[in-house]
């Protein structure tokens, strides 16, 4: 069980949404090379100084907005309402469920699309999705309480999340929830395909 968090953690956390989400914004509007970290702080309402304490450049900010969608107490109360025959598999689909959420994919994708314009945001892709795996991996151990071996919780994760790259950059036709398919495309729903990419992983390829 996760420690609760105090109020200086609680603090931290805000502010670092804070950052990032002021950041994020401006990256929409303005663009990578439109706005500086004084824009950043100025619209979160902090001081420099405190930004220099978070973050090393205005791209690690951006990013950062990505870093945490489902809380500690979200996931302790995903787990608990699992069934007692509830496979890692269930725990990880349960999880995306609650991470990805139709704005947080929408907004997912228009930072892959910033990334794809401006190539210092490049490197936070893989950050980004490597830090919803690790997150997704806690999650899993937690769940599976040293019942499989080693490697397994990092393999399931990193086929889970890796399926997900390839939606966000365009490579796979795949339609966010909310996006109306076009008569002539042959996009598939998002539920659609990840319900397809579980069911390959609970009968085999």
């Amino acid at each position: 069980m996760n420690p609760k968090l105090t109020l200086r953690d609680k603090k931290k956390e805000a502010t670092t949404y804070a950052l990032a989400e002021a950041a994020f914004e401006l990256a929409l509007v303005q663009g990578m090379d439109g706005f500086i970290v004084d824009d950043i702080v100025q619209q979160a309402g902090v001081s420099r100084r405190t930004f220099a304490n978070y973050f090393s450049c205005k791209e690690e900010a951006v990013a950062a907005y990505f870093m945490s969608s489902a809380s500690k107490e979200d996931q302790n109360m995903l787990l608990a309402g699992l069934p007692p025959d509830a496979t890692p598999l269930d725990a990880l689909y349960c999880l995306l469920k609650l991470q990805f959420t139709s704005e947080f994919l929408h907004k997912l994708r228009q930072f892959v699309s910033l990334a794809n314009q401006y190539t210092t945001l490049e490197p936070y892709i893989l950050s980004v999705f490597h830090r919803l795996q690790i997150a997704a991996q806690e999650v899993l151990e937690q769940f599976t309480r040293g019942r499989y071996t080693d490697g397994y919780t990092h393999l399931l994760a990193g086929a889970v999340y890796g399926a997900f790259i390839p939606i966000m950059d365009g490579r796979l036709n795949v339609l966010l929830p909310g996006e109306a398919q076009d008569e002539r495309s042959s996009a598939i729903s998002f539920d659609h395909y990840l319900n397809s990419m579980f069911g390959y992983l609970r009968k085999g390829f």
